[in-house]
């Protein structure tokens, strides 16, 4: 049996027992949809491989895909909006880097030394996730394929209550539909 620490949504720490290793992957989706995380971001974010960003399952992490109103898409992990950039390859006699995907946002006063990186200028970045080079893998892939489609929230029908006369009515609810589009804050 394994144990994973899950820090929620409001900060509670839940420990969830997962029967086998295989299973893994699974619990921190299902928990990751509902924003809890079980780490923290490592210093210049999460690798992956290049050719998992376009369908990366980002509930892994415990963070989503978000589209803000000007239709910027973002990544939403731990109420911080992180933004996707792309880094060309770099081939010079000191450094060579394959094409990359990066996840990041202006560092805060508040984030740990650790996490900033600095750039050109006085400006700090946080990286979220960076795809770069590497070979894909499946299991980090959103299972069924795309990108995930938002489940609406069924309808459930009232609790019967009496009506004038004794005899018992359900009154009809408006299905509530949420979807990936709405303001995450």
């Amino acid at each position: 049996m394994l144990h994973i620490e899950f820090l929620t949504d409001l900060g509670a720490r839940v420990t969830v027992d997962v029967d086998s290793a295989d299973k893994l992957l699974d619990v921190q989706r299902q928990y990751g949809r509902l924003g809890w995380t079980s780490g923290e971001v490592p210093t210049g974010g999460y690798q992956f491989p290049h050719d998992n960003e376009p369908d990366f399952d980002w509930t892994l992490i415990g963070a989503r895909k978000w589209t803000s109103p000007d239709g910027e898409e973002l990544v939403i992990h731990k109420g911080h909006a992180y933004r996707r950039r792309e880094l060309e390859a770099v081939d010079s006699r000191k450094m060579k880097l394959p094409a990359a995907v990066k996840y990041s946002r202006g560092a805060k006063s508040t984030d740990p030394d650790h996490l900033r990186e600095k750039s050109d200028g006085e400006f700090e970045y946080v990286t979220l996730a960076i795809f770069r080079g590497g070979k894909r893998q499946e299991r980090y892939a959103t299972p069924g394929g795309g990108r995930p489609a938002s489940a609406p929230h069924a309808a459930r029908p009232a609790p019967a209550r009496p009506a004038p006369g004794g005899a018992t009515a359900t009154a009809p609810r408006p299905p509530v539909q949420v979807t990936e589009d709405e303001t995450p804050f």
